[in-house]
């Protein structure tokens, strides 16, 4: 039998970031908090199979995806939903930035759209190669600790994190000359034209 304390020690405080990343995979709150409660269901059932010892967030990890992956794509699509409170959210905001004159219109204009740039950027990526890319410059993962939690070999972790930016350079460059994303070359051509 699994001590009640011993998982809430060792599991539960790896609890924000299986949420941030359920956040970014599903890109819906109310999914990442059932996504991240059925992690944490599964974990505490197996946690026996849990080696003490070992990176306990990179084997909640690896739950939280195989989770992911087995229920969530499975899923029919649900028709989309409007959050109230994040629209509130985002009136509140505008609200008080019409009475307030910004510092620099310009900068903050020029902010906002290399965001969406980037946001868009990365959003083209393969799948595999913007997991890696995320773990690596968000949270701050080393290739190892990478490797472990995506279960695949360092190498292909560096590869796939070099891949990316290169294809995120390439975005970012087409797009700042005026092309359109989807004239950004496909990663098979990356050894090419690199």
């Amino acid at each position: 039998m699994v001590s009640r304390v011993y998982f809430e020690q060792t599991a539960l405080v790896h609890l924000d970031f299986l949420y941030n990343i359920a956040v970014k995979i599903t890109r819906n709150e109310d999914d990442a908090q059932d996504l991240v409660q059925e992690t944490f269901l599964r974990a505490f059932r197996f946690f026996d199979k849990y080696e003490p010892g070992t990176n306990c967030k990179a084997w909640l990890y690896r739950i939280l995806k195989n989770t992911f992956i087995n229920h969530y794509r499975q899923q029919h699509r649900r028709p989309s939903e409007v959050d109230f409170d994040a629209i509130e959210e985002t009136h509140e905001v505008h609200v008080r930035h019409m009475g307030a004159k910004p510092a620099d219109p310009e900068q903050d204009l020029m902010n906002s759209m290399l965001r969406e740039d980037v946001r868009s950027a990365l959003e083209m990526l393969p799948a595999d190669y913007r997991e890696a890319l995320f773990l690596s410059l968000v949270e701050g993962f080393s290739y190892r600790e990478i490797a472990e939690m995506v279960g695949c070999p360092i190498g292909t972790v560096m590869s796939r994190i070099h891949r990316a930016r290169k294809l995120m350079q390439r975005a970012l460059t087409a797009h700042g000359q005026g092309r359109p994303w989807s004239s950004v070359p496909a990663e098979g051509t990356l050894a090419r034209g690199a």
